[in-house]
């Protein structure tokens, strides 16, 4: 089957995001599969195009979209930020790097996470309104997957 430029992008897009697929000939075998020939010149034009990644992982690599991969290295730069993560029973408190709050904050506002209503940053203090108190420990656990905070308070009163 004979696709335009931006049909074969699309589903290049939609075979990267809804599948784990580590090389151009994974692929290209997947196009093929569907009835889709490109070579690997097309393939690999389109890829650039695209700026598509090849990522590491921990059991080798995957091809991701632009975007993800600036979602990784700016969860890495997150982790990296965070000191500390303390809760009461109605609010949570995250603790940075000095200076570094605010990121902190904006990334936590931009995973659009419907268990949190928003964040208030200062300094070196992250204020997490969780849409319910009920919600807490959800909130916790979530903010616990940003990278496996180094020291994570478990819930404490503050």
């Amino acid at each position: 089957m004979k696709l335009t430029k931006q049909q074969r992008q699309l589903l290049i897009r939609e075979i990267i995001t809804s599948k784990r697929v580590a090389s151009q000939e994974e692929l290209s075998r997947i196009l093929r599969q569907s009835n889709i020939d490109v070579t690997q010149a097309t393939l690999s034009r389109d890829l650039r195009e695209m700026r598509i990644l090849r990522s590491p992982e921990d059991d080798g690599f995957r091809y991701v979209l632009p975007e993800v991969a600036e979602g990784r290295k700016i969860r890495r730069v997150v982790h990296e930020e965070i000191v500390q993560i303390l809760a009461n029973e109605s609010i949570i408190v995250i603790k940075t790097l000095p200076g570094r709050a605010a990121g902190v904050g904006v990334f936590i506002d931009h995973l659009k996470n419907p268990n949190v209503l928003g964040t208030v940053a200062g300094n070196d203090t992250v204020l997490v309104v969780p849409a319910s108190v009920k919600k807490i420990k959800d909130v916790m656990s979530e903010l616990r997957l940003l990278g496996e905070v180094p020291k994570v308070a478990p819930l404490e009163t503050l």
